[in-house]
């Protein structure tokens, strides 16, 4: 992460009336200026008490046909155009008002926002913007969907996507973003939504998009349509008698607005699904087919990648060319020292879930001259001790100052010695978060050689204070 340029927030309220699409009722919205730092929080003013819900990628609940957030017992559906608009116009903190459980759906683009914003204005704010610089390829696929979605390194925020149906009505589409700032407004931000007909079918069937009109969003027919179905079709949005009946035209929406306006819209819904992870990225995305569900799940990886590059900056000092953490930042976290330091190396860190570390076993361990002193063999208590240690620095990291506290057992169970760990052997120690209450933790430990499992077991640990944590130094 660098700090480049000035996080910006709106000049002054801006609001934007309509109904929702999925519920059909009145919707309105207002942006605010919000302090630095602050982020896009929502808030739900028809609502007790005003619950707020920050956009970000840990409250988002459901991802059906469009990106829901939730928190404090308060939802905001369909947040992903209000979410570009502000990304797009490098809005980085905002407090978006709604009389609603939905922002309006207008015209089912971004540009309606975008208008409304503009004309706000944008003011700088003194606090400097921080970005996510990715400085490695992150992959998601999924291949039964034939869905990819790949992030590398790049000096700024770019995507490339691609939409291939099978379905003749739509069929292949390409487009792509250089530059955010310069190209979202007048080249992204008016792309509709779009579906197909059947798709209209099976939400109205399901009681969605009752808000749903033919002058927002593009309707591409899938199936020829017959005169019975036409008609059910007329009552129930409103089609003039003259609208096409034939797969691959649309039959609500009216002309494009661009000859590749689906994939468009698009790479606006990825980057509305993009501002959950809380900062502007400084990466190019390739995109395959991607949707909500996907864009959600890459958004989850670059949280992890953020947090990861976190702790490095926080433990580590100077470059860990060979991984994450070395030992200087390892005795940052651990309070352990020789003869009793059982991990050299952290390799993988996925902070509350789970932490991959080495041990080298060499001769020269203390331990080796009385166990035993013909045949040494490491410990199996000493190995159960590793994968403790790897679990302790998985919690010990998150901890604002862990020097003022302890990571102690509580219980092992299911402890099992699956081979002899001896000199010239390299321990992989894995440590798995089974659950979280509080201060007591269970995690489940692996610890392996060359590929081979040697001990397992599942231990239960609490943070306390350091008995002298209060205690002025000496």
């Amino acid at each position: 992460m660098t700090l480049q340029a000035l996080q910006a927030t709106v000049a002054k309220p801006a609001t934007l009336t309509g109904i929702g699409l999925h519920t059909g009722e009145k919707a309105s919205v207002t942006f605010r200026p919000a302090p630095p730092d602050v982020g896009i929080i929502f808030i739900r003013s028809d609502l007790e008490g005003k619950p707020e819900i920050k956009a970000d990628i840990d409250n988002v609940i459901d991802i059906d046909r469009g990106t829901t957030i939730g928190a404090n017992g308060a939802q905001v559906h369909t947040v992903e155009h209000v979410l570009a608009a502000l990304a797009g116009l490098c809005i980085d903190n905002c407090y978006v008002e709604l009389e609603g459980p939905e922002p309006p759906v207008i015209d089912g683009s971004s540009m309606p926002f975008v208008e409304v914003l503009q004309e706000a204005g944008k003011k700088e704010q003194e606090a400097p913007r921080r970005y996510l610089e990715v400085d490695e390829t992150i992959i998601y696929s999924e291949p039964e969907r034939r869905v990819d979605l790949n992030v590398i390194p790049s000096d700024r925020f770019r995507i490339t996507f691609l939409v291939d149906y099978p379905n003749p009505a739509l069929g292949t589409q390409y487009t792509t973003l250089y530059d955010l700032e310069e190209e979202f407004a007048t080249e992204y931000a008016s792309a509709r939504t779009f579906c197909f007909l059947s798709e209209v079918e099976e939400l109205a069937e399901r009681g969605l998009i009752k808000g749903g009109a033919i002058d927002n969003a593009v309707v591409i027919i899938d199936h020829d349509i017959e005169d019975e179905e036409f008609a059910t079709l007329q009552n129930t949005f409103d089609i003039p008698a003259d609208a096409p009946r034939r797969m691959g035209e649309v039959i609500v929406g009216g002309d494009l607005r661009y000859y590749n306006e689906p994939v468009r819209h698009k790479a606006l819904d990825l980057i509305g699904d993009f501002a959950l992870l809380g900062m502007p990225l400084k990466a190019h995305v390739l995109a395959g087919r991607s949707g909500h569900a996907a864009n959600v799940e890459v958004v989850r990886k670059l949280r992890q990648f953020q947090e990861r590059k976190e702790i490095e900056l926080k433990y580590q000092v100077g470059p860990s060319t060979r991984g994450l953490l070395d030992i200087n930042a390892i005795n940052r976290i651990l309070p352990h020292r020789y003869p009793f330091l059982l991990v050299d190396r952290i390799v993988e860190l996925v902070p509350r879930e789970r932490v991959v570390g080495l041990k080298n076993v060499t001769i020269n361990e203390p331990f080796f001259t009385g166990h035993f002193p013909e045949a040494p063999v490491m410990p199996g208590v000493l190995i159960v001790e590793a994968m403790a240690q790897a679990g302790g620095i998985l919690l010990l990291q998150e901890i604002p100052n862990p020097e003022e506290v302890l990571v102690l057992f509580m219980g092992i169970d299911k402890v099992r010695f699956r081979r002899p760990v001896m000199p010239g052997d390299q321990l992989r120690l894995e440590a798995e978060v089974l659950r979280i209450k509080s201060r007591t933790v269970k995690l489940l430990g692996r610890a392996y050689v060359d590929g081979q499992l040697a001990a397992e077991g599942e231990f239960m640990a609490t943070i306390q204070p350091r008995p002298d944590a209060d205690e002025e130094p000496a």
